[in-house]
């Protein structure tokens, strides 16, 4: 037995591929004193039984960055340590069966293109060439990655494991980590059990990457860390005879993917309703162990296949497999040090990608660990974004029945989770519910997309064109636009910063004047040193000591733990999450003084309501804080209403908009108008990664202000000029749709991707924004190229411009 330390800079807690990832990489970055704990064997949970498929093509840049960066270490690890890893390099192919999976996969397509990765659309007959056993008769269109492949996960585990050995990591089986320690808010140190044995090692890191048994071990610690296992099934066919080395196939509409494998075939299934398991926890002496065969389950996968497959139908099964692997609410892993607890980090659930994803990120998390910040975005992937309610075991039990199905359903524009719904409504659930409303979820929270018509079926019909919601949304659109338009906006996160140095505390992360009358609402971004964006936000001051600070629901608890890491020790300034105290009603569009007159005595003139402002007024027979912004373009105000008034406040506004035909509208609408008036949206077109100038948000920065995180990288970039800029695009041709991930053509050359699209009904095209390349050029010669995006491997010509393409003077909002 290895003997274990009493001290250790790190211990990380699990010793399948992504413990045994971040071990390596840590210590390849110098770190010593590293300890991994693996409660039996190494391996011994999940990774052992992976199909062990590379796939390199991930749904955002940096997701496939970190997967392209998995394929080449497995390469190298073999001869770094002399370990086998049977990577591959035998390439895959995904066929489609319907027009709307070729359209999917010809999107890939276009956007493996943008991310550099090798990519060819092959016609049916190529496919059966590629793969002669291959009944083709209904593939209609399929697409090639040359330099994907497949490994041995088990081995790759142990070479990551050897690599970290060789630079001094201690790794240690048969230890079970029992408790993780903190004070004042930070890991303090890790116990561990060893058969009677016992002991205490002191640490000022921990990573949770305890695969299926981490939700229970982080909620030891207060953590919440969202996931579930599943049952995931696999067969392996007997030797069949001259069956050579093929490409990894995807067959994403039977819900089936196949590997070869020393010239047997393994056939695997992502079934639509997958069997959660584990829901009393995880027995105790669990080590490479199997679940009970459930082939009744497989059936309905088994029998398209021996259609697909003809081969299948008499070849012997030499395995039925059935294991474990834990799935996550959203399909995304969790990377990153958890909000609340300092020094506690977590690299876990890995929803069946966990081999192609664990090389990246251990590299990612180690940098981050070593800088303290991320080395690039990692939001679609970062801890932050889970809810404290979604550790609740029955919400988790039901949704990953879904989620596991996801990853071959069709990865549809506004696709919708079917179950563990109506957790977080707003108090007007119910009301808009009546008036048509078909709700979408983000962050837990119910929220009205759209609203239907009288006689029209509430639920989507999903498509990669219009899909059935689209002549709601041009109505809800254009009453904004020409009328008067009703919002619930209920889910934004509200914050309260308040104490003697609340003014002091947001002068330094935000990169605004917060310096302002009460009364005053500012915009602003909080930056990171790099200049890069943390957060977008609105902050009211609300007093000489009390501001209200207004995010977006998704990155609310994201930008908690933003605010709490920057307090300084000595700083009196109390930080609140006060979202469920208030819903907000948004009222926008040039009608909208008509309406709120009739509700309001208040003067909502321009002189006695300036834009940018928030007063207290009287509404119906109630109170609301109404604040003078907008965030889609048009005259308005956000309405924020004490829960327990605001159905009455609804229901006083809806009787005031009846003779100025008040519309109610729904997310979609909110998302189709800001983009005409390029606003940005906090995730997709700003990041952490996004220089604040170079998103052309440089009029919310004010240097002159005295020192705040991130103004050295702004004064820099002013001095050496921007690399890229963040640029709005309308298609010319008013047919196709702009989603996101859309490759951005440039003089016929593809330099970068659409980060946010939607329609834009008054300007009559889709629209949308992507980063444009341009060191060492101005704004002309950034808008004399010409421009087109390639949609599924078609190119639209584009419409190019720097300023919003809708009211550019932002005139309509102050009218």
């Amino acid at each position: 037995m290895s003997t274990i330390p009493s001290k250790a800079r790190v211990v990380i807690i699990g010793g399948g591929i992504s413990g045994c990832s971040v071990a390596y990489h840590l210590a390849k970055l110098g770190w010593t004193d590293i300890v991994l704990l693996e409660r039996k064997q190494l391996t011994c949970g999940t990774t052992w039984h992976a199909a062990g498929l590379i796939g390199q093509l991930r749904a955002s840049q940096n997701m496939t960055r970190l997967a392209k960066y998995s394929a080449d270490l497995y390469v190298k690890l073999e001869a770094e340590t002399g370990i086998a890893t049977g990577m591959r390099q035998n390439g895959s192919i995904t066929v489609a069966l319907t027009e709307e999976r070729k359209e999917e996969i010809y999107r890939q397509a276009s956007l493996a293109r943008a991310f550099n990765v090798d990519v060819r659309e092959i016609s049916p007959e190529e496919v059966k060439n590629l793969y002669p056993h291959l009944n083709i008769s209904d593939v209609l269109g399929a697409v090639h990655l040359p330099l994907d492949g497949q490994c041995d996960p088990a081995n790759i585990a142990m070479a990551l494991a050897k690599g970290a050995r060789q630079r001094g990591a201690k790794i240690i089986e048969n230890v079970k980590a029992t408790a993780v320690h903190d004070r004042d808010g930070r890991v303090t140190g890790v116990s561990w059990a060893q058969g009677a044995e016992m002991g205490t090692i002191e640490t000022d890191h921990v990573v949770n990457c305890g695969g299926m048994w981490g939700r229970d071990l982080a909620a030891r610690s207060g953590v919440t860390l969202p996931l579930h296992a599943c049952e995931h099934f696999y067969i392996v066919t007997e030797a069949i005879e001259g069956l050579t080395r093929l490409p990894v196939l995807r067959v994403p509409d039977e819900c089936a993917y196949y590997k070869e494998d020393a010239g047997k075939m393994l056939l695997g299934a992502f079934e639509p309703k997958a069997k959660p398991w584990g829901m009393e926890g995880i027995r105790e002496d669990f080590c490479f162990d199997q679940l009970p065969e459930d082939f009744e389950h497989f059936e309905p996968i088994l029998e398209k296949a021996v259609n697909r497959m003809p081969m299948l139908e008499t070849a012997g099964i030499h395995t039925f497999f059935n294991g474990p692997e834990s799935f996550t609410p959203d399909d995304r892993y969790y990377l990153g040090e958890a909000p609340g607890l300092k020094g506690y980090w977590v690299a876990a659930g890995y929803n069946s990608i966990g081999i192609v994803s664990s090389g990246g990120a251990g590299m990612a998390l180690a940098q981050w660990m070593n800088d303290g910040e991320p080395p690039f975005d990692l939001w679609e992937v970062d801890i932050r974004r889970a809810q404290p309610f979604q550790k609740n075991r029955l919400y988790l039990k039901d949704r990953v029945s879904e989620t596991l199905g996801l990853l071959y359903a069709d990865h549809f524009p506004y696709r919708q989770m079917a179950t563990s719904r109506g957790v977080r409504r707003s108090p007007l659930h119910e009301h808009l519910k009546a008036r048509g409303a078909v709700f979408g979820e983000v962050a837990g929270w119910e929220r009205a997309n759209w609203f239907a018509r009288e006689g029209q079926e509430r639920e989507y019909r999903y498509s990669w064109k219009r899909q059935n919601w689209f002549e709601n949304q041009k109505e809800e659109h254009l009453a904004v636009r020409n009328g008067v338009g009703l919002f619930d906006m209920t889910s934004f996160g509200k914050i309260r910063i308040e104490g003697r140095d609340a003014l002091a505390f947001l002068q330094r992360v935000c990169a605004n004047q917060m310096d302002v009358v009460p009364g005053k609402i500012v915009y602003t971004q909080m930056l990171n040193e790099r200049g890069g964006i943390e957060s977008d936000l609105t902050v009211t001051r609300l007093s000489d000591t009390a501001f209200f600070a207004v995010v977006p629901g998704a990155t609310l608890q994201r930008d908690l733990a933003w605010m709490r890491k920057q307090l300084k020790a000595d700083e009196f300034a109390v930080i609140t999450d006060v979202t469920a105290a208030e819903s907000v009603l948004v009222l926008m569009g040039p009608k909208v003084r008509d309406v709120i007159s009739r509700v309001s005595p208040n003067d909502f003139s321009n002189d006695a309501f300036p834009f940018g402002t928030a007063q207290e007024i009287e509404i119906g027979m109630g109170l609301a804080r109404a604040h003078r912004v907008s965030y889609v373009g048009e005259l308005g105000w956000e309405l924020y209403v004490s829960s327990d008034q605001t159905a009455h406040v609804f229901e006083a506004i809806e009787e005031a908009g009846r003779e100025t035909g008040l519309k109610l509208c729904g997310l979609h609408t909110l998302d189709s108008c800001r983009i005409e008036k390029a606003f940005r949206h906090f995730g997709h077109d700003i990041t952490d990664e996004d220089h604040v100038l170079e998103a052309g948000l440089g009029f919310a920065v004010r240097t002159d202000k005295g020192d705040f995180i991130g103004r050295d990288a702004v004064l820099r970039a002013r001095e050496e000029g921007l690399k890229r800029r963040l640029v709005q695009f309308r298609l010319k041709d008013p047919e196709p749709l702009l989603f996101h991930n859309e490759a951005v053509v440039r003089d016929g050359k593809i330099v970068s991707i659409i980060t946010s699209g939607n329609y834009g009904h008054h300007l009559g095209g889709a629209i949308g924004m992507g980063y444009v390349p341009c060191e060492g050029e101005s704004e002309e010669q950034v808008l004399a190229s010409s421009y087109e995006i390639e949609i599924a491997g078609v190119r639209h010509q584009a419409v190019a411009s720097l300023k919003p393409m809708y009211d550019p003077r932002a005139e309509r909002t102050r009218f």
